[in-house]
């Protein structure tokens, strides 16, 4: 078998072979500000002529796509990190206004069949969840970004640090396994529709984004943040 290291993605490739090849890479574009009608045009070529930095967009593409792929504190740094919080930003409003509106409305669905106290649960869980989402990302956009850019920017910020963020970083991704269980144990067998195939499998590809998402944040943003801190400090 191959390293890791020798199957990561290369910028000459045509970035139509890319996404055939691993279709969930699809819904990182618009994410990372590309759009469709790239013909045959390599990635670097596609995304020189959307304004995206091709080494970033590979580092993203990469961690996606290979499990065991973990960029070294050298590599991020020779990446320009200029796209990574607004990368964030649009992944926070991608699973807040599509993905998780998306899985409501097949819930919801479910939860008219079910009726009575159990069709409750389903909302209820969820709403929660849902809310904890919003504030989790808040929490981001409000702090942690401003905090990234003013470094970025070369400004010395005490108000905030990246210890900060790890000390309350939680795991947004583990309350759907909850949310599975629910579905697994208690839907009874009598509800079996496409909403019931159409949410699991939507909870699952959620589920597996929202881990890549936590990486990134803690196996890219904050090597690259602690790095920001440490220089503006000597």
């Amino acid at each position: 078998m191959k390293s890791t290291k020798s199957r990561l993605f290369s910028a000459d490739g045509r970035l139509s072979d890319l996404i055939t090849a691993h279709p969930s890479l699809l819904t990182l574009l618009t994410r990372l500000g590309i759009s469709l009608g790239f013909g045959d045009r390599s990635i670097a070529d596609v995304c020189e002529a959307s304004g995206v930095d091709t080494s970033f967009f590979l580092l993203i593409c990469n961690v996606y796509t290979f499990n065991n792929y973990i960029p070294s504190t050298p590599t991020i740094l020779d990446t320009d990190m200029n796209g990574l919080v607004p990368y964030l930003e649009k992944s926070h409003k991608y699973y807040v206004d599509k993905r998780l509106p998306h899985i409501e409305r097949h819930l919801d669905a479910i939860a008219q069949k079910l009726g009575g106290r159990i069709g409750k649960v389903f909302i209820s869980f969820f709403q929660q969840y849902k809310q904890e989402v919003e504030e989790h990302f808040s929490h981001e956009e409000r702090d942690v970004f401003p905090h990234i850019r003013a470094l970025m920017s070369g400004e010395r910020d005490t108000s905030y640090s990246i210890g900060m963020f790890l000390h309350t970083h939680s795991d947004i991704e583990g309350k759907l396994d909850d949310l599975l269980n629910i579905v697994f144990k208690y839907l009874p067998p009598q509800v079996d529709d496409d909403n019931v195939m159409d949410v699991v499998y939507d909870i699952l590809r959620l589920r597996e984004d929202l881990k890549k998402h936590t990486f990134i944040e803690e196996k890219i943003m904050v090597p690259l943040v602690c790095h920001l801190e440490s220089a503006m400090k000597s």
